[in-house]
Protein backbone atom coordinates (compact mmCIF):
# COMPACT_ATOMS: atom_id res chain seq x y z
CA UNK A 1 0.00 0.00 0.00
CA UNK A 2 1.58 3.33 -1.13
CA UNK A 3 0.23 6.52 0.42
CA UNK A 4 1.33 9.67 -1.42
CA UNK A 5 -0.17 12.97 -2.74
CA UNK A 6 0.39 14.26 -6.27
CA UNK A 7 -1.26 17.69 -6.72
CA UNK A 8 2.07 19.64 -6.95
CA UNK A 9 3.37 17.22 -9.58
CA UNK A 10 3.19 19.38 -12.71
CA UNK A 11 4.91 22.38 -11.10
CA UNK A 12 7.59 20.09 -9.68
CA UNK A 13 8.24 18.50 -13.09
CA UNK A 14 8.63 21.87 -14.81
CA UNK A 15 10.94 23.11 -12.06
CA UNK A 16 13.19 20.06 -12.31
CA UNK A 17 13.83 20.51 -16.03
CA UNK A 18 12.46 23.83 -17.26
CA UNK A 19 14.83 23.89 -20.23
CA UNK A 20 13.95 20.43 -21.52
CA UNK A 21 12.06 20.26 -24.80
CA UNK A 22 9.73 17.47 -23.72
CA UNK A 23 6.03 17.57 -24.45
CA UNK A 24 3.80 16.75 -21.47
CA UNK A 25 0.75 16.34 -23.75
CA UNK A 26 -0.10 12.81 -24.88
CA UNK A 27 -0.44 12.59 -28.69
CA UNK A 28 -3.27 10.05 -28.40
CA UNK A 29 -5.76 12.00 -26.28
CA UNK A 30 -4.09 15.43 -25.89
CA UNK A 31 -4.15 15.15 -22.08
CA UNK A 32 -1.40 15.87 -19.54
CA UNK A 33 0.91 12.85 -19.48
CA UNK A 34 4.46 12.07 -18.35
CA UNK A 35 4.98 8.92 -20.42
CA UNK A 36 6.89 10.73 -23.16
CA UNK A 37 9.11 12.45 -20.60
CA UNK A 38 9.95 9.13 -18.96
CA UNK A 39 10.69 7.39 -22.24
CA UNK A 40 12.53 10.09 -24.16
CA UNK A 41 14.64 11.77 -21.46
CA UNK A 42 17.77 9.72 -20.76
CA UNK A 43 17.68 11.03 -17.19
CA UNK A 44 13.91 11.28 -16.98
CA UNK A 45 12.08 10.14 -13.90
CA UNK A 46 8.63 10.42 -12.39
CA UNK A 47 8.89 12.85 -9.46
CA UNK A 48 6.51 11.94 -6.66
CA UNK A 49 6.02 14.73 -4.10
CA UNK A 50 5.00 13.09 -0.84
CA UNK A 51 2.51 14.50 1.64
CA UNK A 52 2.20 12.09 4.56
CA UNK A 53 -1.04 11.83 6.52
CA UNK A 54 -0.42 8.48 8.19
CA UNK A 55 -2.12 8.72 11.64
CA UNK A 56 0.68 6.76 13.29
CA UNK A 57 3.36 9.36 12.52
CA UNK A 58 1.41 12.57 11.78
CA UNK A 59 1.74 14.95 8.86
CA UNK A 60 4.91 15.06 6.84
CA UNK A 61 6.62 15.80 3.54
CA UNK A 62 9.03 14.04 1.25
CA UNK A 63 9.96 13.37 -2.34
CA UNK A 64 10.69 10.25 -4.38
CA UNK A 65 11.95 9.69 -7.89
CA UNK A 66 10.79 6.71 -9.98
CA UNK A 67 13.27 5.95 -12.78
CA UNK A 68 12.30 3.54 -15.59
CA UNK A 69 15.25 2.04 -17.48
CA UNK A 70 14.70 0.92 -21.09
CA UNK A 71 16.81 0.32 -24.16
CA UNK A 72 16.25 2.45 -27.26
CA UNK A 73 14.46 -0.44 -28.97
CA UNK A 74 12.14 -0.89 -26.00
CA UNK A 75 11.39 2.83 -25.97
CA UNK A 76 10.49 2.78 -29.66
CA UNK A 77 8.28 -0.28 -29.23
CA UNK A 78 6.39 1.33 -26.37
CA UNK A 79 6.15 4.66 -28.20
CA UNK A 80 4.58 2.97 -31.23
CA UNK A 81 2.04 1.09 -29.17
CA UNK A 82 -1.52 2.37 -29.44
CA UNK A 83 -3.99 1.71 -26.63
CA UNK A 84 -7.77 1.77 -26.63
CA UNK A 85 -9.40 4.38 -24.40
CA UNK A 86 -10.29 1.92 -21.66
CA UNK A 87 -7.47 -0.58 -21.98
CA UNK A 88 -6.22 0.22 -18.48
CA UNK A 89 -2.56 0.69 -19.27
CA UNK A 90 0.27 -0.67 -21.32
CA UNK A 91 0.90 -4.40 -21.41
CA UNK A 92 4.66 -4.11 -21.82
CA UNK A 93 6.74 -4.55 -18.67
CA UNK A 94 9.69 -2.22 -18.08
CA UNK A 95 12.79 -4.39 -17.60
CA UNK A 96 14.13 -2.24 -14.77
CA UNK A 97 12.95 0.48 -12.40
CA UNK A 98 14.65 2.38 -9.58
CA UNK A 99 13.13 4.36 -6.72
CA UNK A 100 15.04 6.85 -4.55
CA UNK A 101 13.40 8.99 -1.89
CA UNK A 102 13.37 10.60 1.52
CA UNK A 103 10.64 11.78 3.90
CA UNK A 104 10.04 13.25 7.34
CA UNK A 105 7.03 13.87 9.58
CA UNK A 106 6.00 16.24 12.36
CA UNK A 107 6.66 13.72 15.15
CA UNK A 108 10.32 13.33 14.12
CA UNK A 109 10.00 10.20 11.99
CA UNK A 110 12.27 10.23 8.95
CA UNK A 111 13.49 7.74 6.38
CA UNK A 112 15.76 7.65 3.32
CA UNK A 113 15.40 4.75 0.90
CA UNK A 114 16.48 3.31 -2.41
CA UNK A 115 15.23 0.30 -4.34
CA UNK A 116 15.80 -1.38 -7.69
CA UNK A 117 13.74 -3.95 -9.61
CA UNK A 118 15.23 -5.81 -12.58
CA UNK A 119 14.07 -8.58 -14.91
CA UNK A 120 15.93 -10.70 -17.45
CA UNK A 121 14.95 -13.04 -20.26
CA UNK A 122 11.51 -11.51 -20.89
CA UNK A 123 10.62 -11.65 -17.20
CA UNK A 124 12.06 -15.15 -16.67
CA UNK A 125 14.15 -13.85 -13.77
CA UNK A 126 13.16 -11.14 -11.30
CA UNK A 127 15.47 -9.42 -8.82
CA UNK A 128 14.46 -6.86 -6.22
CA UNK A 129 16.77 -5.09 -3.79
CA UNK A 130 15.95 -2.28 -1.41
CA UNK A 131 17.36 -0.61 1.64
CA UNK A 132 17.10 2.41 3.84
CA UNK A 133 17.99 4.14 7.07
CA UNK A 134 15.86 6.19 9.37
CA UNK A 135 14.06 6.65 12.66
CA UNK A 136 10.43 5.76 13.30
CA UNK A 137 8.45 7.15 16.23
CA UNK A 138 5.36 5.02 16.75
CA UNK A 139 2.84 4.25 19.47
CA UNK A 140 2.62 0.57 20.37
CA UNK A 141 -0.28 -1.30 21.96
CA UNK A 142 1.08 -4.41 23.65
CA UNK A 143 1.09 -6.54 26.81
CA UNK A 144 4.94 -6.65 26.79
CA UNK A 145 5.05 -10.36 26.22
CA UNK A 146 2.31 -11.20 28.73
CA UNK A 147 4.03 -9.66 31.75
CA UNK A 148 1.12 -7.32 32.48
CA UNK A 149 -1.59 -8.63 34.86
CA UNK A 150 -4.87 -9.85 33.39
CA UNK A 151 -3.52 -9.83 29.85
CA UNK A 152 -4.07 -6.08 29.64
CA UNK A 153 -2.47 -3.97 26.93
CA UNK A 154 -0.93 -0.55 27.34
CA UNK A 155 -0.11 2.22 24.89
CA UNK A 156 3.40 3.63 24.92
CA UNK A 157 5.64 5.51 22.51
CA UNK A 158 8.69 3.99 20.84
CA UNK A 159 11.63 5.35 18.88
CA UNK A 160 13.35 2.94 16.51
CA UNK A 161 16.57 3.82 14.69
CA UNK A 162 17.15 1.26 11.99
CA UNK A 163 19.08 0.32 8.85
CA UNK A 164 17.47 -2.31 6.60
CA UNK A 165 18.47 -4.32 3.51
CA UNK A 166 16.10 -6.68 1.63
CA UNK A 167 16.77 -8.81 -1.46
CA UNK A 168 14.54 -11.16 -3.44
CA UNK A 169 15.52 -13.36 -6.41
CA UNK A 170 12.86 -15.34 -8.31
CA UNK A 171 12.84 -17.66 -11.34
CA UNK A 172 9.85 -18.36 -13.57
CA UNK A 173 8.71 -21.98 -13.89
CA UNK A 174 8.71 -22.60 -17.65
CA UNK A 175 6.27 -20.24 -19.35
CA UNK A 176 3.81 -20.32 -16.47
CA UNK A 177 2.76 -17.38 -14.25
CA UNK A 178 4.52 -19.10 -11.32
CA UNK A 179 7.81 -17.80 -9.91
CA UNK A 180 9.85 -19.39 -7.11
CA UNK A 181 12.78 -17.89 -5.30
CA UNK A 182 14.57 -16.85 -2.15
CA UNK A 183 14.53 -13.78 0.08
CA UNK A 184 17.13 -12.31 2.40
CA UNK A 185 16.64 -9.65 5.09
CA UNK A 186 19.17 -7.93 7.33
CA UNK A 187 18.60 -5.07 9.74
CA UNK A 188 20.12 -3.40 12.77
CA UNK A 189 17.98 -1.34 15.12
CA UNK A 190 17.99 0.57 18.38
CA UNK A 191 14.64 0.58 20.23
CA UNK A 192 13.82 3.00 23.04
CA UNK A 193 10.90 4.76 24.73
CA UNK A 194 10.37 8.05 26.55
CA UNK A 195 8.66 6.06 29.33
CA UNK A 196 11.34 5.19 31.94
CA UNK A 197 9.54 1.95 32.83
CA UNK A 198 9.20 0.79 29.22
CA UNK A 199 12.71 1.90 28.27
CA UNK A 200 14.07 0.09 31.33
CA UNK A 201 12.16 -3.04 30.29
CA UNK A 202 13.74 -2.89 26.81
CA UNK A 203 17.22 -2.60 28.25
CA UNK A 204 16.68 -5.26 30.91
CA UNK A 205 15.43 -7.81 28.38
CA UNK A 206 18.02 -6.92 25.72
CA UNK A 207 15.38 -5.67 23.29
CA UNK A 208 16.92 -2.21 22.96
CA UNK A 209 19.68 -3.02 20.46
CA UNK A 210 19.27 -5.90 18.06
CA UNK A 211 20.35 -7.41 14.77
CA UNK A 212 17.82 -9.22 12.65
CA UNK A 213 18.77 -11.63 9.88
CA UNK A 214 16.41 -13.83 7.94
CA UNK A 215 16.35 -16.22 4.99
CA UNK A 216 13.28 -17.59 3.33
CA UNK A 217 11.41 -18.99 0.37
CA UNK A 218 8.99 -16.98 -1.75
CA UNK A 219 6.45 -18.01 -4.37
CA UNK A 220 4.45 -15.75 -6.70
CA UNK A 221 1.64 -16.50 -9.14
CA UNK A 222 0.99 -13.40 -11.25
CA UNK A 223 -1.46 -12.95 -14.13
CA UNK A 224 -2.06 -9.18 -13.78
CA UNK A 225 -2.15 -7.19 -17.00
CA UNK A 226 -0.09 -4.35 -15.48
CA UNK A 227 2.13 -4.11 -12.39
CA UNK A 228 1.32 -0.43 -11.75
CA UNK A 229 -2.49 -0.37 -12.06
CA UNK A 230 -3.97 -3.72 -13.08
CA UNK A 231 -7.55 -4.01 -14.32
CA UNK A 232 -7.70 -7.79 -14.74
CA UNK A 233 -5.87 -10.85 -13.44
CA UNK A 234 -4.58 -11.69 -9.98
CA UNK A 235 -1.42 -12.09 -7.95
CA UNK A 236 -0.80 -14.58 -5.13
CA UNK A 237 2.25 -14.44 -2.88
CA UNK A 238 3.53 -16.85 -0.23
CA UNK A 239 6.58 -16.18 1.92
CA UNK A 240 8.15 -18.24 4.70
CA UNK A 241 11.06 -16.68 6.59
CA UNK A 242 13.40 -18.13 9.22
CA UNK A 243 15.23 -15.73 11.55
CA UNK A 244 17.93 -17.55 13.47
CA UNK A 245 21.08 -16.90 15.49
CA UNK A 246 22.92 -19.24 13.11
CA UNK A 247 22.62 -16.63 10.35
CA UNK A 248 23.34 -13.60 12.50
CA UNK A 249 20.00 -12.80 14.16
CA UNK A 250 19.68 -11.99 17.86
CA UNK A 251 16.31 -13.79 18.05
CA UNK A 252 14.93 -17.07 16.76
CA UNK A 253 11.50 -16.87 15.16
CA UNK A 254 9.61 -17.78 11.99
CA UNK A 255 7.06 -15.87 9.93
CA UNK A 256 4.53 -16.93 7.31
CA UNK A 257 2.87 -14.44 4.96
CA UNK A 258 0.07 -15.28 2.52
CA UNK A 259 -1.40 -12.48 0.45
CA UNK A 260 -3.26 -12.01 -2.79
CA UNK A 261 -5.10 -9.49 -4.90
CA UNK A 262 -7.45 -9.90 -7.84
CA UNK A 263 -8.97 -7.62 -10.47
CA UNK A 264 -12.24 -8.45 -12.20
CA UNK A 265 -13.94 -6.39 -14.96
CA UNK A 266 -17.67 -6.23 -14.13
CA UNK A 267 -19.15 -4.17 -16.95
CA UNK A 268 -18.27 -1.30 -19.23
CA UNK A 269 -15.98 0.95 -17.14
CA UNK A 270 -16.76 -0.92 -13.87
CA UNK A 271 -14.27 -3.24 -12.18
CA UNK A 272 -13.81 -4.89 -8.80
CA UNK A 273 -10.53 -5.29 -6.94
CA UNK A 274 -10.15 -7.61 -3.94
CA UNK A 275 -7.24 -8.33 -1.61
CA UNK A 276 -6.52 -10.58 1.34
CA UNK A 277 -3.61 -10.93 3.74
CA UNK A 278 -2.72 -13.43 6.48
CA UNK A 279 0.44 -13.20 8.56
CA UNK A 280 1.65 -15.24 11.51
CA UNK A 281 4.72 -15.17 13.76
CA UNK A 282 5.91 -18.01 15.97
CA UNK A 283 8.68 -17.93 18.58
CA UNK A 284 9.47 -19.16 22.06
CA UNK A 285 11.41 -15.95 22.82
CA UNK A 286 10.39 -12.46 23.87
CA UNK A 287 10.65 -10.27 20.75
CA UNK A 288 10.70 -6.50 20.17
CA UNK A 289 7.08 -5.33 19.81
CA UNK A 290 7.77 -3.72 16.44
CA UNK A 291 8.30 -7.19 14.90
CA UNK A 292 4.71 -8.30 15.51
CA UNK A 293 2.36 -8.50 12.50
CA UNK A 294 -0.32 -5.81 12.35
CA UNK A 295 -3.47 -4.95 10.38
CA UNK A 296 -2.65 -3.31 7.02
CA UNK A 297 -5.69 -1.23 6.00
CA UNK A 298 -6.21 2.33 4.85
CA UNK A 299 -7.76 4.28 7.72
CA UNK A 300 -6.03 2.30 10.49
CA UNK A 301 -2.71 3.41 11.98
CA UNK A 302 0.34 1.23 11.52
CA UNK A 303 0.94 -1.12 14.47
CA UNK A 304 -2.44 -0.12 15.99
CA UNK A 305 -3.75 -3.70 15.97
CA UNK A 306 -1.08 -6.36 16.48
CA UNK A 307 -1.04 -10.06 17.18
CA UNK A 308 0.78 -13.29 16.53
CA UNK A 309 -1.85 -14.02 13.87
CA UNK A 310 -3.27 -11.22 11.74
CA UNK A 311 -5.68 -11.40 8.81
CA UNK A 312 -7.47 -8.85 6.68
CA UNK A 313 -9.64 -8.65 3.56
CA UNK A 314 -10.70 -5.66 1.50
CA UNK A 315 -12.69 -4.87 -1.63
CA UNK A 316 -12.52 -1.87 -3.95
CA UNK A 317 -15.11 -0.91 -6.58
CA UNK A 318 -13.76 1.26 -9.41
CA UNK A 319 -15.52 3.29 -12.11
CA UNK A 320 -13.49 4.54 -15.06
CA UNK A 321 -14.78 7.98 -16.08
CA UNK A 322 -12.52 7.98 -19.16
CA UNK A 323 -9.06 6.75 -20.10
CA UNK A 324 -7.52 9.11 -17.50
CA UNK A 325 -9.79 9.43 -14.46
CA UNK A 326 -11.03 6.64 -12.17
CA UNK A 327 -13.29 6.94 -9.12
CA UNK A 328 -13.24 4.27 -6.41
CA UNK A 329 -14.71 3.21 -3.08
CA UNK A 330 -13.31 0.60 -0.68
CA UNK A 331 -14.04 -1.34 2.50
CA UNK A 332 -11.76 -3.57 4.57
CA UNK A 333 -11.84 -5.55 7.79
CA UNK A 334 -8.99 -7.05 9.81
CA UNK A 335 -8.59 -9.27 12.85
CA UNK A 336 -5.72 -10.03 15.22
CA UNK A 337 -5.14 -12.83 17.68
CA UNK A 338 -2.33 -13.42 20.16
CA UNK A 339 -1.45 -16.37 22.35
CA UNK A 340 -3.89 -16.43 25.26
CA UNK A 341 -5.48 -13.10 24.26
CA UNK A 342 -8.86 -12.16 22.87
CA UNK A 343 -9.40 -11.40 19.23
CA UNK A 344 -9.47 -7.79 18.08
CA UNK A 345 -11.45 -6.75 15.01
CA UNK A 346 -11.28 -3.45 13.16
CA UNK A 347 -12.71 -2.19 9.88
CA UNK A 348 -12.21 0.84 7.63
CA UNK A 349 -13.81 2.34 4.55
CA UNK A 350 -13.40 5.28 2.19
CA UNK A 351 -13.14 6.56 -1.36
CA UNK A 352 -10.80 8.26 -3.76
CA UNK A 353 -9.69 8.83 -7.34
CA UNK A 354 -6.81 8.04 -9.70
CA UNK A 355 -5.36 9.87 -12.70
CA UNK A 356 -3.36 7.98 -15.33
CA UNK A 357 -0.19 10.05 -15.24
CA UNK A 358 1.83 7.95 -17.74
CA UNK A 359 -0.31 6.12 -20.31
CA UNK A 360 2.60 4.22 -21.91
CA UNK A 361 3.28 2.45 -18.63
CA UNK A 362 -0.22 2.41 -17.14
CA UNK A 363 0.93 4.44 -14.10
CA UNK A 364 -1.87 5.95 -11.99
CA UNK A 365 -1.66 8.32 -9.03
CA UNK A 366 -4.37 9.76 -6.80
CA UNK A 367 -5.84 10.41 -3.37
CA UNK A 368 -7.82 8.25 -0.90
CA UNK A 369 -9.80 9.41 2.13
CA UNK A 370 -10.29 6.62 4.70
CA UNK A 371 -12.25 6.30 7.96
CA UNK A 372 -12.23 3.89 10.90
CA UNK A 373 -13.35 3.96 14.53
CA UNK A 374 -9.92 5.15 15.63
CA UNK A 375 -8.70 7.33 12.73
CA UNK A 376 -9.51 9.49 9.72
CA UNK A 377 -6.73 9.86 7.15
CA UNK A 378 -5.95 11.01 3.63
CA UNK A 379 -3.54 8.90 1.58
CA UNK A 380 -1.67 9.88 -1.55
CA UNK A 381 -1.52 6.72 -3.59
CA UNK A 382 0.73 5.36 -6.36
CA UNK A 383 -1.22 2.43 -7.87
CA UNK A 384 -4.46 0.85 -6.76
CA UNK A 385 -3.96 1.26 -3.00
CA UNK A 386 -4.53 -2.42 -2.16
Amino acid sequence: MKRFLCFPLLAFVIATDASASFDFVDPVDQRFDMGNYLAENAYGFLPVPIIITEPAVGYGLGVAGVFLHESQAEKEQRKAQTLSSFDGGAQLLPPAATVVGALGTENGTWFALAGHRRTWGKDKIRYLVGGGIGEAKLDIYTDLGGVLPGGESIKFDTQTEAAVLIQTLQFRIGNSPMLLGVKQLFSQSNLSSSSPIVDGFFRFTGLDRSTNSGLGLVATYDTRNNIFFPTRGFELNAEYMVHDEAIGADYDYQTLLLEGEGYLPLADRWSLAMAGRYETLSSSELLPPTLNPYVHLRGISMLRYQGEQVGSVQAQLMYQLDNRWTLLGFYGIGQTRGEGSERETADAYGGGFRYQIARRYGIHMGVDLAFSDSDTAMYITFGTGL
